[in-house]
């Protein structure tokens, strides 16, 4: 991680070195890898980025000068070219919140992360903003598959349009990835997701897991939840998730604007932990989560850093 490090003289990385070193997400047969190497897996993300294209302006605000898409390219491109297997995940609410979404609808915010290389996403409810009509005018700009498990969208524009889950191998490691949306009613126009049905995250979730699990012999398991950090009330939020089902191993959330030092870790139904972890808004930060494989022991551990994206970083040229 030194490396890293040297990207930002103050020191823009906060590495929670001394956690994963002790955090065992659980242990796997890996039949498979009998002999092997341990294997590294780099899950970069981020959330809620809300068509922050540039970085925040110099007026004097909290957050001036941070973010941007370009500086967040560099950065991506940094770790990219120094490990071997990265997955670029985003957990939901990529449009609104700068004019570039009343100007172009979301075609921007997409082409951008098809530019950036996003592996998958899932929706948020400001996805929903122009309807599901606007929402597929420019889906197929992305380059990447949307996964929302519990969002039925039989008989809308957008049937047959996203996925529950999908599966990427990674140096022999099965990762089956699936997608959570927060239940949009009172969020949302009803008129803008007409014909959508909602249905419960936990059920859904603990259905699709154990297909990823039995079916498809997936080693890692990661939910991009959109239902948010943790709730006064008892709507379901990602600690709630965590702690009500089996087998995730780690949920990378949105939609709270939850800006955690490092991740927050939750014993579920199996009597293992689940890591859960969110890095704020606006692209303000770059999540990062390594996750070790120990093919002789079956044992998966796990290391966390946050990057914030700040004027230290060059930005990269992204046409």
């Amino acid at each position: 991680m030194e490396e890293l490090k040297s990207l930002n003289r103050r020191g823009f990385i906060k590495t929670a070195a001394g956690l994963s070193a002790a955090v065992t997400l659980g242990t796997l047969p890996f039949s498979s890898f009998a002999g092997s190497k341990k294997i590294k897996l780099t899950i970069l993300h981020t959330n809620d980025v809300h068509s922050r294209i540039e970085p925040f302006p110099m007026d004097g605000g909290r957050y001036q000068g941070l973010a941007g898409v370009a500086r967040r390219s560099t950065l991506i491109k940094k770790v990219r070219a120094e490990e071997d297997h990265v997955l670029l995940l985003d957990a939901g609410d990529m449009f609104q919140g700068t004019p570039y979404f009343n100007l172009f609808g979301g075609k921007l915010e997409l082409d951008l992360m098809t530019k950036l290389g996003y592996d998958a996403g899932t929706f948020g409810n400001h996805e929903f903003d122009n309807g599901l009509n606007g929402l597929i005018k420019y889906l197929d700009h992305a380059k990447f598959p949307f996964l929302t498990a519990n969002y039925d969208f039989t008989g809308t524009v957008l049937e047959g349009k996203t996925q529950d889950y999908t599966i990427f191998k990674k140096g022999g490691v099965k990762i089956g990835v699936f997608g959570l949306g927060v239940d949009i009613e009172g969020l949302v126009d009803p008129n803008n997701f007409k014909g959508m049905k909602y249905l419960d995250p936990i059920l859904v979730a603990n259905r699709v897991v154990k297909e990823l699990k039995e079916k498809h012999k997936c080693d890692l398991v990661i939910c991009l939840s959109h239902l948010g950090y943790q709730y006064e009330s008892e709507k379901v939020s990602d600690l709630v998730l965590a702690s009500k089902t089996s087998d995730i191993d780690l949920i990378i959330g949105g939609h709270t604007h939850t800006f955690l030092k490092e991740p927050t870790f939750v014993t579920n139904l199996k009597g293992t932990k689940t890591a859960v972890n969110q890095v704020g808004f606006a692209g303000i930060n770059l999540g990062r989560v390594d996750i070790i494989f120990e093919p002789s022991t079956g044992k998966k551990n796990m290391l966390a850093s946050t990057y914030e994206i700040n004027n230290s970083i060059e930005a990269s040229q992204l046409v």
